[in-house]
């Protein structure tokens, strides 16, 4: 049995989410560029800042499409992204790059997951501006050069991730639960999205990441 559609005002809700999280990741990309330590690397995150603004503009213009303001769809999230993004504001160039391979990665695990709840074309556009792996690929070489540099560095890395991780798990968690009725009913709409088994399934993956680049989960 298929699932049942999901109401429209729940649809905008997600998109909202979505919107608003590419516009901070702009934000927080556009300034953690100029911790680059050369011109190469303030160029290559400045290039994912570009990306971001631009899935900003697609998602906003579907929700323009949709008649809803984009303004008004992002409002609900504004306080819980942007606490994240305040509680983890990276003091240097490893620890910018380890933001952007562990939260990014979480981020789109946790959009990933509940995107099986969207009709078409909504759930393509969700999957679309999704983080493109030659950016997670960067940040995982970066942070390895980081480790293979001074081998210290990774307990502090390790720390850094296990910060983010849970900070972002937690804003996840208020969104994917208490704070927003209509994605909540977008969530039970879509039959195969198990909120338990997400947050597993984001667990294990952070698990993997953080062993692929040589940090201690």
């Amino acid at each position: 049995m298929s699932a049942p559609t999901p109401p429209g005002h729940a649809v905008a809700d997600l998109l909202g989410l979505v919107a608003l999280g590419e516009l901070l990741a702009f934000d927080r990309m556009a300034a953690d560029a100029r911790l680059a330590p050369d011109l190469r690397r303030r160029a290559a995150l400045s290039e994912m800042a570009a990306a971001e603004i631009a899935n900003y503009r697609r998602v906003a213009d579907r929700l323009t499409a949709l008649g809803v303001p984009p303004d008004d769809a992002m409002a609900a999230y504004v306080m819980p992204l942007q606490a994240y993004h305040d509680s983890t504001e990276p003091r240097d160039w490893a620890e910018a790059v380890t933001k952007a391979y562990v939260g990014d990665a979480i981020t789109d695990d946790f959009l990933r997951g509940i995107a099986v709840a969207l009709g078409e074309p909504d759930r393509q556009l969700v999957l679309d501006v999704l983080h493109e792996s030659r950016y997670a690929e960067f940040a995982a070489a970066e942070i390895r050069l980081a480790v293979a540099a001074d081998p210290t560095v990774a307990g502090r890395l390790s720390m850094w991730a296990r910060r983010l991780v849970g900070e972002a798990l937690s804003q996840a968690g208020r969104v994917a639960t208490a704070d927003h009725g209509a994605l909540t009913m977008l969530i039970a709409a879509g039959g195969d999205v198990d909120v338990a088994e997400l947050f597993r399934r984001l667990t294990a993956a952070h698990t993997a990441r953080m062993a692929a680049v040589g940090l201690n989960n």
